[in-house]
């Protein structure tokens, strides 16, 4: 994104000079894909409204300690990467872990869901104020049980494919920095009688380009 769609995207949310909890949900999913250059323009855009040289010194002092802070070393290595398996809960419970740590982004791209377990922990996350995404397959949605509709009844966002092949990922991208990926369907059935498995990391390496992936096909879709 460039500085001027950045630019786009900031500037109607400081008129007031607050960001609303609707501001922060529209927000959210476009700027935990972005990087440094989004804090540079959030810095230009505020340092236009202000009037005196103490307000303009303050906050270029702000946007000096941020760059320090920017600048730490990036880990050398994972600190999140668990493995999960089925038949049992331990998949369908490290999901809900995962959902339930959410704090401004969920991104969830799968098959179908039908396992109501996972499906109250992503309405529990918007309802927190997690700005939650979900895209699923169109012929799975229609299917007795699928939480799609539910979904849509609570205002969460949701897109399907219109297409006769299948949306066959499993994966969701949490805050923009942890990944869950693996063969797990989010379905009663995989908890109960499936072999599958499901895996946990927060490594930007893999974080990154399943994010991409995700907004790509969010885009694609809508």
């Amino acid at each position: 994104m460039d500085a001027d769609a950045i630019d786009r995207l900031l500037a109607p949310t400081l008129a007031d000079r607050r960001l609303s909890r609707g501001e922060r949900q529209a927000l959210a999913p476009s700027l935990a894909t972005l990087g440094p250059e989004a804090v540079a323009r959030a810095f230009a855009l505020a340092k236009e409204t202000l009037s005196t040289p103490d307000d303009r010194a303050a906050v270029e002092w702000l946007e000096e300690v941020v760059a320090l802070i920017a600048r730490r070393p990036a880990p050398t290595s994972s600190s999140t990467a668990e493995a999960h398996f089925s038949p049992g809960d331990d998949c369908p419970r490290a999901i809900e872990r995962l959902l339930g740590r959410a704090r401004a982004t969920a991104d969830v791209c799968v098959f179908t869901i039908t396992d109501d377990r996972l499906a109250e922990a992503l309405t529990d996350a918007h309802r927190r104020g997690v700005a939650v995404r979900i895209i699923g397959d169109d012929a799975k949605a229609e299917d007795l049980g699928s939480d799609i509709g539910r979904f849509e009844r609570a205002s969460l966002a949701v897109r399907v494919d219109r297409s006769p092949f299948h949306m066959h990922h499993k994966f969701a991208v949490v805050d923009g920095r942890t990944l869950l990926t693996g063969s797990y369907n989010w379905t009663r059935g995989a908890a109960r009688d499936n072999e599958e498995n499901l895996v946990i990391v927060d490594d930007p390496r893999l974080v990154a380009p399943f994010a991409s992936a995700f907004q790509r096909l969010w885009e694609k879709l809508g």
